[in-house]
């Protein structure tokens, strides 16, 4: 541990703002002595205590309780003392600078402070001290930013699951089965002359073939846990006109982009997080894609692409009235050509910059101003009306499926892009180990080598050999005070 982790840490454990409750937490060691000067008395372990908190003149900040958890009993595994008064910012303020001014304080008995070197917090520093402290591993400790930057119930359970350590026991139990077939391998290096083929007798082909199977289980897992706690970046792109304001109020329930019947309206990207079966979606309506003569209109086109090359799906939204024109059979011919430009231009950008991966799903809309029997050469894609909502839920389940999304029947776990990249890492190593368990004379140092590999990718998830520049980067993006 780093010097600064063995400083007693104080912080507002609470969300900025007014609230009826806020809380102030101390963690450090041996903190018995601040609790009774704080306090004004011992406390009973774990047991709510209410009483007033004075200022340095002896008058009340506040009156509230006092909760003081000793060592290794507690949240960081350290003594910790956590005050609840009522959420109001100054009132919580002057808690936390009587904190400090209390620590600093001299004992008149041994003409030592009360808690030398209490300081602030640092972001993230309680959970990173319970990390530590071995009250969690590292998949627990992001667990409890996951929880509480949840967008969605279902993205709230799953984070409780990885909290609860059910992702941490998939990964152990994947450690496990690794270590062990590592073993196996190692011992045969260690003895060649030995006559019995150790690798066939202990099966280690089928020993292998049961981690990966067991990998691809906890991978699919993951990568819906992926989706849930990052979300979906849904764009709605198309021609000016064709009804992306409308399709998404539609999604989200909610007039929130301008609806008119002039080509143009939307000048620039309007946003709104909204949830699919608990699947988080931001979805962006941009301008309408053309050559736009105004200046400000130019601006609005060149962000609707900028949104459209970092999308995670797009839905190309054609206007079907135009699709096919009876009585201008001139104006659809120019439309459908107009949207095979755009439909160009959208392949080659992504190929450029995200490659072929991300879906495009073709969106038909106003199908309630068209006969679609009518139609000479029905388009191919999703038919809807953003007004009548007809197709809405036909689009909803086909975005969930684009992106990978499936309901996992045993739970799933929220999990981060830093879990995945580790998986897939572990799994391409195991396809090498594959292959040279099943070459007529394997490479054992090279199969050795994959496989500690392996277990090095699975113990950065769990903190086991996780550098200390990425656990740092890790615990710096959690909100002060958590």
């Amino acid at each position: 541990m780093l010097a600064r982790h063995h400083d007693p840490i104080v912080a507002i454990a609470t969300a900025p703002g007014r609230g009826a409750v806020g809380i102030v937490r101390i963690s450090g060691k041996d903190l018995g002595s601040l609790v009774r000067v704080l306090c004004g008395r011992a406390l009973v372990p774990r047991h709510a205590s209410y009483l007033p908190f004075h200022a340095s003149d002896g008058g009340v900040i506040d009156q509230g309780l006092a909760i003081y958890f000793p060592a290794p009993h507690s949240y960081t595994g350290e003594d910790v003392l956590e005050m609840q008064v009522h959420g109001g910012p100054v009132v919580l303020q002057l808690l936390l600078a009587r904190c400090l001014e209390v620590a600093c304080a001299m004992d008149a008995a041994t003409g030592q402070a009360w808690l030398p070197g209490l300081r602030p917090a640092e972001p993230g520093e309680f959970t990173e001290r319970a990390f530590l402290n071995d009250k969690m591993d590292l998949a627990q400790a992001e667990a409890v930013a996951d929880l509480i930057d949840a967008n969605t119930e279902t993205a709230a359970r799953s984070a409780a699951r990885s909290l609860a350590g059910e992702f941490s026991a998939a990964i152990t139990h994947l450690l496990d089965l690794l270590v062990r077939l590592r073993m196996l391998v190692e011992a045969t290096l260690d003895f060649p002359e030995e006559d019995i083929d150790f690798l066939q007798k202990a099966d280690a082909q089928g020993q292998l073939l049961a981690l990966q199977e067991s990998l691809d289980q906890v991978m699919q897992r993951a990568s819906q846990g992926a989706i849930l706690r990052e979300g979906i970046k849904v764009v709605i792109a198309g021609q000016p006109n064709a009804g992306k304001s409308s399709l998404l109020n539609a999604l989200a329930g909610a007039e929130l982009a301008i609806v008119t019947p002039v080509a143009g309206t939307t000048r620039d990207k309007v946003s709104q997080l909204i949830q699919i079966d608990g699947v988080p979606l931001h979805v962006v309506d941009t301008a309408g894609l053309r050559d736009a003569q105004d200046e400000v209109e130019k601006i609005g086109v060149q962000r609707a692409w900028a949104e459209i090359n970092s999308a995670d799906a797009i839905l190309f939204l054609h206007d079907l009235t135009r699709y096919e024109d009876l009585h201008t059979p001139q104006n659809a011919i120019d439309y459908i050509a107009d949207d095979a430009d755009i439909a160009r231009t959208i392949g080659q950008n992504l190929l450029k910059n995200q490659g072929t991966g991300i879906p495009v799903i073709d969106v038909w809309n106003k199908i309630d101003k068209v006969r679609t029997t009518a139609l000479t050469s029905p388009p191919a894609g999703v038919m809807i009306s953003a007004k009548t909502g007809t197709g809405l839920d036909e689009l909803r389940s086909r975005l969930l499926q684009v992106v990978g999304w499936q309901s996992v029947s045993e739970g799933v776990f929220m999990a981060r892009k830093r879990h995945l990249h580790a998986l897939t890492h572990v799994r391409e190593q195991l396809g090498r180990a594959s292959s040279q368990l099943g070459a007529k004379a394997p490479a054992l140092d090279l199969l050795a080598e994959d496989l500690r590999q392996a277990q090095l990718h699975l113990g950065e998830i769990t903190g086991q050999f996780t550098p200390d520049d990425l656990l740092g980067e890790i615990f710096s993006r959690f909100c002060i005070g958590k």
